[in-house]
């Protein structure tokens, strides 16, 4: 049974790989036994996870990457290609919000733009280039954008929610679409996760607090991303497409999730 997870061989790209949840994915992927691409805008950062890959007796490589960027995603596959002779599994993983939040019908349109194109546009550019090459290889391959737990509750930000919203369908309709092509779709929908540990005892207390309104009583670690990465990417989910994943501790199960806000509108 534990064969099927073995990933020995596979040429594997994490985007957003430099820190956070990208890094602990891309870290369990290569204890694995894969070979791991990270690419994120940071260059420092990348070339620390890098390191600690390779500390371990792993393979790994690294690409300064705009996901925004159509171009760059279609050279970010070539560059695995170049390195390692193929791409196996894309997890398209990069992603952020924009931190604005205002009443919908002021909602700043350029700000809208960009996080569609931080986090959806830059999902379907890395699952499409990478999707393109697995198809002329000839043996199937896995695409995994990930998804955020806003995007099945909504809130006031709008444009991060819609957006990862949209990464789910996305991750369905490439499902569907390249099946009979042999490549896997799923998505990874994380949530009540901390990106990295915390920064001195008052930030600890504070994660500490939050983690009595979930129902495992705790956040979730970066780290705690790697499992499920290992197990989408690897044959132990030969026969699973088309879904999303929910890794949030019980959160959305356990109701969680509220507006946050006084819905009152003076007209």
């Amino acid at each position: 049974m534990l064969e099927r997870f073995n990933l020995q061989g596979r040429s594997i790209v994490v985007t957003g790989g430099g820190r956070g949840l990208g890094r602990g994915m891309a870290l369990a992927l290569a204890a694995a036994g894969a070979n791991v691409m990270v690419a994120a805008r940071t260059e420092e950062q990348l070339l620390g996870v890098v390191g600690e890959i390779r500390e371990a007796g792993g393979s790994a490589s690294h690409f300064v990457y705009d996901a925004t960027s159509e171009d760059d995603a279609n050279a970010l596959v070539e560059a695995c290609v170049s390195e390692y002779g193929r791409i196996d599994v894309m997890f398209a993983n990069a992603g952020g919000g924009s931190g604005v939040t205002a009443d919908f019908w002021e909602y700043p349109a350029d700000s809208f733009e960009a996080v569609l194109d931080t986090n959806l546009k830059s999902a379907f550019y890395a699952c499409r280039a990478a999707s393109k090459q697995m198809i002329e290889q000839g043996d199937g391959g896995v695409v995994v954008p990930t998804s955020s737990g806003t995007a099945l509750r909504g809130n006031r930000q709008f444009a991060y929610p819609t957006a990862k919203g949209g990464v789910i369908s996305l991750a369905k309709s490439m499902a569907t679409t390249l099946g009979p092509h042999g490549i896997r779709s799923n998505c990874i929908v994380p949530g009540f996760v901390s990106q990295r540990p915390p920064a001195d005892e008052r930030e600890a207390a504070e994660r500490e607090q939050r983690g009595h309104f979930i129902p495992v009583d705790r956040l979730g670690e970066w780290w705690e991303l790697g499992p499920l990465a290992v197990f989408l990417a690897s044959d132990a989910s030969s026969y699973i497409t088309g879904q999303h994943f929910i890794i949030d501790g019980g959160g959305l199960a356990g109701g969680l999730g509220p507006a946050g806000f006084r819905p009152v509108y003076e007209g």
